[in-house]
């Protein structure tokens, strides 16, 4: 028996920030594209050649399960996508039982809408623990398609691994129910499942996948927006700073390329020179103008812009942040402890907004930002350095799930880093 498995160090950084960054950043391929097109790969005929796939926990753990063809357990340690990817993945490998596991914390994430999803195309799943969570014993059977119901607002991660496997199980007529969350997430599967030669259809709430097969085809992958976003933050505090960053599109499939109208608003632009994107600030962005923003559809940029917006004397308040309450912590309680850390008292709003109007208190005498297990944490807070000099984060390399060269690239533009 085969185990997929993987193990991350525990290591906290002391960091101390430059007074201006100057530098090109060659940020990491996007674990979003990258996941979706590992499962659209495999579940061609024969696979295409896929480059620039992203190097991360989350990427490695759906490879390391697509690999051994032959494992019974699978442990996808903390990285959600997997989870809900390779669970509809499985339930149609026919003949072929698997358990699929992961952290602790993966075990408290529920996945029940998509297991009752599942089940209703004829998938076999049975729970290995507690009712509604991982772990999951699934035995890979023969599905059908036709018509099946979904909620919306739920994690748009469970719309997608059904997408993704529909044109193999005979087709799908998709009813999303009540409000879309994250639908750039969704565009962007529907995009990648067309350039594999589905083109499914979209009509209200309607999501029509026809039967059929993908046709595999050499793909590239392209850099990742989320990655991009704390480079963008890091600008607008620092408004004298000149950062390049390196390899994203400017017609990206990604939602969270979104970060470029938000930080409009504090005065940060990015000028394209081919696949080099030039931020630069004008100097506008210490004013105190209120910030507001529906981020329903791109709320892994949530996180970076709180902190943000904190560290720059900006008032704000963020809806369309449901989901967040469910990711690797539940990030808007990790938001309000950990900003008060930093002497901003910030206000969440039941689970779907958050908003700070200049409440302050004391900031901790030594200061240790937790990251909950959770890679945006680190990254988020790393910018408070700049006006916390020698503040720590704990549990650093975190940030291994989606960018695993973050330390390095910020020692890079000038930072000291320290583990303690």
């Amino acid at each position: 028996m085969r185990v997929c498995q993987i193990v991350t160090k525990i290591m906290n950084y002391r960091i101390t920030a430059p007074h201006r960054i100057e530098g090109e950043i060659d940020l990491p391929a996007s674990k979003s594209i990258s996941n979706r097109v590992l499962l659209l790969n495999a579940l061609c005929p024969s696979p295409g050649t896929l480059s620039n796939l992203a190097k991360c926990d989350d990427t490695d753990a759906v490879l390391a399960a697509l690999a051994q063809g032959d494992a019974t357990e699978v442990n996808i340690g903390a990285a959600g996508t997997a989870m809900r990817f390779l669970t509809a993945y499985f339930a149609t490998r026919e003949g072929r039982t698997v358990t699929i596991d992961g952290t602790e914390r993966m075990r408290q994430r529920p996945i029940k809408v998509l297991v009752d999803a599942l089940r209703a195309l004829g998938a076999e799943i049975e729970y290995a623990g507690e009712e509604g969570f991982p772990p999951l014993k699934i035995t890979g059977k023969r599905l059908r398609g036709g018509d099946l119901a979904i909620s919306g607002s739920v994690s748009s991660q469970y719309i997608t691994a059904l997408l993704l496997i529909a044109p193999v199980i005979g087709g799908l007529r998709l009813q999303i129910e009540g409000e879309i969350m994250s639908r750039p997430y969704i565009d962007m599967t529907l995009a990648l499942m067309a350039r594999y030669g589905v083109e499914a259809s979209w009509e209200g709430q309607v999501i029509s996948v026809p039967a059929g097969q993908y046709t595999a085809l050499d793909f590239t992958v392209e850099a990742d927006w989320s990655a991009a976003s704390y480079w963008w933050a890091m600008q607008a505090i620092l408004p004298k700073s000149r950062i390049t960053l390196k390899g994203l599109e400017p017609a990206s499939l990604q939602g969270d390329s979104r970060i470029t109208e938000v930080m409009a608003q504090m005065g940060v632009t990015g000028n394209w020179c081919g696949r080099y994107l030039d931020l630069r600030s004008d100097g506008g962005c210490n004013c105190c103008c209120s910030t507001f923003a529906d981020l329903s559809g791109t709320p892994d940029i949530a996180q970076t812009l709180v902190v943000m917006l904190c560290l720059m004397g900006r008032p704000f308040r963020l809806t369309g942040l449901r989901t967040l309450r469910i990711k690797e912590t539940d990030r808007l309680e990790a938001l309000r402890v950990e900003l008060r850390k930093l002497g901003y008292v910030v206000k969440v709003e039941g689970d779907d907004a958050i908003s700070w109007h200049f409440e302050t208190c004391a900031p901790a005498a030594d200061i240790h930002i937790a990251t909950y297990h959770d890679h945006r944490m680190a990254m988020a807070f790393a910018p408070a350095a700049i006006r916390f000099p020698g503040m720590v984060v704990d549990d650093a390399q975190v940030v291994s799930k989606s960018y695993p060269e973050f330390w390095q690239h910020l020692r890079e533009v000038g930072f000291q880093i320290e583990e303690v």
